[in-house]
């Protein structure tokens, strides 16, 4: 067989090679993840055969600005580059990585170490130093040209070469010849993309109410103050739209609603409107108006409830069927997640002919909100819905207001959560209810905090209307308390749904998560009373004094007793150090294994932030027994 040889290319490969810059996510296909004021620290692996010296910057672009900023990166190992720069601007930036090769530095490298070794006759080299020099004032102005050209007429004189180089060889001279613009084999890498959103997106305490069983948008107004008071961040309110009729949910799921019954929230839609409409059981557009403005004054922020499914009374089924699933009999396909039924919804069908204006419709939808103050958007069920319809309509929501923020409600497989996280939203319901043994979440927080953190943030519900996990049904008080603390330290945000306060615990039936008497199809009569509410103020407390509280990263401690969780967020002082005794039952004793590598010193002094105790504790074992009975937490931090 003949082989037909390949020529070589029309032009010459850069032979600058820029490797693994990060941070990038799957290659750059989706932006990384920042919030205003982080610092981004790139990286890349510069390579290039030889010994020529490299010089690097990082290059880059905020939303709207009209061209690139240059950092100076540094080599940090042979291969390694770093620059970090700090966005000033929420929205989608741009980055780059640009490399060149610096004769000058590279000449200068080579005479350095050849001076070093005693070489004597050098004269070639000193009259290419000398011509290098050259160039590069003829670049140059004022003091700098002045200094290059004395350089370059020193390496000329007669003498040794040690003192004819001296000149050539300063720090100024370097620096003056650099700041020519000339880049020889100037290579750049791809632009890739930094999303940065407000620091709500990262940290936040959410609070999670019924309006219906406060009295209505009044009623919740009312209560703001007293949650802005307990430290929470955000108001997140479950679908407040018109309920449908047909098929209305009853008392604990039953599918036949008893005269007067409200129904559920997220069967929306009735002859009021649909999900740009109030329920008038609720309240109007003034009330809502009212309540946005009253949470902005006391620093709270309202998050509405973005869920795609009508009820069969929402206007769209009479003026768009054509977005709707019907079934070969014609029947309408209502939605389902066996063994639950949910007879009073219907999903829409993405796989419409006429998908493109359903799409318009659900941004207009969320546009409409926006317009009217809600920037925080919880979303139901997101995993769904097609995940190019989030990135879509997410980008593009963003880029008119990229203060909105996206919470995902996903408890799917971990690709389908992360996919949707890299789709855009900004933070994520997570596996944290189903993760009670230390090892378990050890285990899982540990993956949080690794790579996925560039795209990936957590929000660690302790419970949801949907959800009571079997942990909190049969360990009482000290669980709750226990779940509390982890969710408050262990994630930047966590959430409450009301009724956790008050440690409602008592499942449907044995074996189920579901809330007997859910307050998802009837009213409750509810008030701000409850046990746990002063331990949920001063950890509210706690995370807004103690900066390591807002990040993901985290060290686990050796305890030797699988009954007890210790960790550590932070450095040096100021370190938090939690202690956690996951057994609601019994008492616990152990040791939290401190390791030399914190910045602390071999002994030091910690204060519990919940009893307001001090102790001495040290590098390596520090004795804990802690009592569920009396308290199952200690929550340190490290004293001056």
């Amino acid at each position: 067989m003949t082989t037909v040889p390949v020529p070589p290319p029309r032009t010459q490969p850069p032979r600058i090679l820029i490797h693994d810059v990060r941070p990038l996510v799957e290659g750059g296909r989706f932006p990384a993840k920042r919030t205003l004021g982080d610092p981004v620290v790139v990286e890349c692996d510069l390579v290039r055969d030889g010994h020529e010296a490299l010089r690097a910057v990082v290059r880059h672009r905020g939303p709207g600005a009209p061209g690139f900023t240059e950092t100076p990166m540094e080599q940090v190992t042979p291969d390694v580059w770093r620059a970090a720069f700090t966005p000033e601007a929420l929205g989608l930036h741009q980055f780059h990585v640009e490399a060149w090769v610096e004769p000058f530095a590279s000449w200068r490298q080579e005479i350095t170490r050849k001076l070093g070794a005693g070489q004597e006759y050098l004269e070639s080299e000193l009259a290419e130093g000398a011509a290098l020099l050259d160039h590069a004032a003829a670049g140059l102005r004022g003091p700098d040209r002045a200094a290059v050209e004395g350089a370059a007429a020193a390496l000329r004189e007669p003498g040794g070469a040690d003192a004819r180089a001296a000149a050539a060889l300063s720090d100024a001279v370097l620096e003056a010849v650099r700041r020519v613009r000339e880049r020889p084999e100037k290579t750049r890498s791809a632009t890739y993309e930094i999303d940065v959103d407000r620091p709500l997106a990262r940290v936040g305490a959410w609070y999670e109410l019924f309006p219906r069983s406060w009295g209505g948008l009044r009623g919740v107004r009312e209560v703001v103050p007293a949650l802005a008071d307990l430290g929470f961040d955000v108001l997140y309110l479950p679908p407040i739209h018109p309920i449908g009729t047909t098929h209305r949910k009853g008392r604990n799921n039953s599918p036949t609603a008893e005269p007067g019954e409200p129904g559920s929230p997220w069967a929306i839609g009735g002859p009021e409107g649909g999900h740009d409409a109030i329920n008038p059981e609720l309240g109007d557009a003034d009330d809502f108006a009212a309540l946005v403005a009253t949470a902005r004054e006391h620093g709270l922020e309202i998050a509405l409830d973005f869920a795609i499914q009508c009820s069969p009374d929402h206007p769209w089924l009479r003026e768009h069927p054509e977005w709707f699933h019907r079934r070969p009999d014609g029947t309408l396909k209502y939605a389902e997640n066996p063994p639950k039924r949910y007879q009073d919804i219907y999903n829409v069908n993405f796989a419409s002919d006429d998908w493109r204006a359903l799409w318009e419709e659900l941004r207009r939808v969320v546009l409409f909100w926006v317009e009217r103050g809600v920037t925080v958007f919880r979303v139901d069920n997101p995993h769904t819905k097609p995940i190019p319809f989030w990135e879509w309509l997410i980008r593009t929501v963003r880029e008119a207001h990229p203060e909105v923020v996206f919470l995902s409600e996903a408890f799917t497989s971990p690709a389908r959560m992360y996919s949707l996280a890299k789709a855009g939203f900004s933070q994520s319901y997570t596996y944290f209810t189903w993760k009670n043994s230390s090892w378990e979440l050890a285990d899982y927080v540990t993956e949080l905090a690794g790579p996925v953190s560039d795209f990936f943030r957590p929000n660690f519900f302790a419970n949801t209307p949907d959800i009571l996990h079997e942990y909190l049904q049969h360990g009482g008080r000290a669980a709750f308390e226990a779940r509390l603390v982890l969710a408050a330290t262990l994630s930047p945000s966590y959430g409450i749904y009301s009724g956790f306060e008050n440690l409602e615990g008592t499942a449907v039936r044995p074996g189920s998560e579901e809330y007997l008497d859910s307050e998802k199809y009837e009213a409750k009569e509810r008030r701000l009373d409850g046990p746990l509410l002063p331990l949920v103020r001063r950890l509210n407390e706690i995370r807004r004094t103690s900066p390591p509280l807002s990040r993901i990263d985290v060290r686990f401690l050796e305890t030797r007793n699988p009954g007890l969780l210790a960790y550590a967020k932070g450095y040096g002082i100021g370190t938090v150090i939690v202690c956690v005794n996951v057994d609601p039952h019994s008492p616990q004793e152990g040791v939290a294994v401190v390791p030399d590598d914190l910045g602390l010193p071999p002994r030091f002094t910690v204060r519990d932030l919940l009893s307001g105790d001090v102790h001495g504790w040290g590098v390596g074992d520090n004795y804990v027994r802690l009592d569920p009975a009396v308290s199952p937490s200690h929550v340190f931090r490290v004293e001056p």
